[in-house]
């Protein structure tokens, strides 16, 4: 089923989850796709690192606070060059506001802030930490669908296993699976992504390098498409200099 909303869940820490939902939503945005970003990984706020100026109000403000404000008042542009819109709604609280952002009454607010952006968006992907507080709860439960981030690497291929179980727990399920090749390991990404809808080549790891899948044409571009078509089940008119798996696109 094509999706509008996505929740990205990390298998484990450290997986890439939130460099690939930016990536992800970057893709989108080169389609002409306006593309919004929200954080629910309140604990690490990594997507927080991807915005220039000052954050007030975040993310955990908006779902903590009685009052109604928009969910525009938390959000913050990027990928100014590309066609459509890429929009960042990132977490940046201290720890008393963060614990309260966890809470089940908040995970209820994300969900409605979740359907507010997917009214407003055309593609809603949601940074969604292991499965293991409200708020990932409410993210799995309440997007069109689920994909999996990890590592490519036999560490990362048993924790999709104990992702599947936790959103099992939950009566959420996996609809695709992005493995990550984070540090460059070729021989072990090519020998533990089996199973994995697509693999993200290694790319630079620094913030300030992001997004490449707005304008890259090779490898790392063609498959963040991949990947952006297997997570909402879509297809992308696009097409990369390379011939590859999607030089069927935009033919």
């Amino acid at each position: 089923m094509t999706g509008t909303t996505l929740a990205l869940v990390g298998a484990t820490g450290g997986a890439g989850t939130t460099r690939t939902a930016v990536e992800l939503a970057a893709m989108g945005a080169r389609t002409g796709e306006n593309v919004a970003v929200l954080d629910a990984a309140y604990g690490t706020q990594g997507l927080s690192e991807y915005v220039t100026g000052r954050i007030d109000p975040d993310l955990t403000a908006l779902v903590t606070d009685e009052r109604e404000r928009p969910l525009a008042d938390a959000a913050h542009g990027a990928g100014d060059t590309l066609p459509g819109n890429l929009t960042l709604v990132p977490a940046r609280a201290p720890f008393e506001r963060v614990a309260r952002a966890k809470t089940a009454a908040a995970a209820r607010a994300l969900a409605d802030r979740i359907g507010a952006a997917a009214a407003e968006h055309d593609r809603v992907i949601v940074d969604t930490p292991p499965v293991a507080a409200n708020q990932a709860v409410a993210a799995v439960t309440e997007t069109d669908r689920v994909a999996g981030v990890r590592p490519a690497s036999r560490h990362g291929r048993d924790a999709l296993q104990r992702l599947r179980g936790r959103l099992d727990d939950v009566g959420s399920g996996l609809d695709a699976t992005l493995a990550v090749d984070r540090f460059g390991d070729g021989g072990e990404a090519a020998a533990t992504d089996r199973g994995a809808d697509a693999t993200l080549p290694a790319t630079d790891p620094t913030v300030a390098a992001a997004p490449v899948a707005g304008t890259d044409d090779g490898a790392y571009g063609e498959a963040v498409a991949a990947g952006f078509e297997a997570a909402f089940d879509a297809s992308l008119e696009v097409s990369f200099e390379d011939e590859g798996l999607l030089d069927r696109i935009g033919n």
